[in-house]
């Protein structure tokens, strides 16, 4: 596949999250309001900053397949540090004021559907992004990824909550998302201070 073909699939995979982002985004955020899940709040959170973090790959896109990467890398990792900033304000929160979560069957579904869907999207980012040498992408793929974990770690913390009455297992998981959301955040900076625009 030539360059230009590889620039807009990558396009047409970054609206692709934009779409899908916005309504996860709705649905995960009204389920989360409905049990008092922190982590269901920031997974819906994260869909809004995955929206911003496409809204990056557009323009780098845009600009053509090697610009401005340095600066579309910065801004990504930025969204990785906001992520990580509210959802670990929040658990640490609940976790101090033992504010229980509650049932969310919505929100196992809800993360379900999403690992069938974005777990196929994350790898088709990351191979893009490599053809084209892309690192903005590739990074955007990294963030596919952690929300996929995000996914992951939800449906064991909304299990736990349901099956065994475990509510610190929200906060917990929340906590361990936080983290992994800074550890990208600082790949995203490192790889933006090692390309030149």
């Amino acid at each position: 596949m030539d360059t230009e073909a590889l620039r807009r699939r990558g396009l047409g995979l970054a609206w692709f999250i934009v779409v899908w982002d916005v309504v996860e985004g709705v649905v995960a955020v009204t389920a989360g309001l409905a049990a008092g899940s922190i982590a269901l709040i920031g997974f819906g959170i994260d869909s809004g900053i995955e929206v911003v973090a496409a809204g990056i790959v557009i323009w780098q896109l845009r600009g053509g397949a090697h610009a401005r990467q340095r600066t579309a890398l910065r801004l990504i990792a930025y969204t990785f540090f906001v992520l990580a900033t509210y959802i670990g304000f929040e658990a640490i929160r609940d976790l101090i004021t033992a504010d229980r979560a509650g049932e969310s069957v919505v929100g196992i579904v809800l993360n379900i559907v999403a690992l069938v869907v974005m777990v196929p999207m994350a790898i088709a980012q990351r191979r893009t992004g490599e053809a084209l040498e892309n690192k903005v992408l590739v990074a955007q793929a990294q963030e596919t990824w952690l929300s996929n974990y995000l996914s992951l770690s939800l449906l064991v913390g909304l299990s736990l909550n349901v099956l065994f009455a475990w509510w610190w297992a929200d906060p917990v998981v929340a906590l361990l998302i936080a983290g992994i959301a800074v550890h990208e955040g600082r790949e995203a900076l490192d790889e933006a201070e090692g390309r030149e625009d």
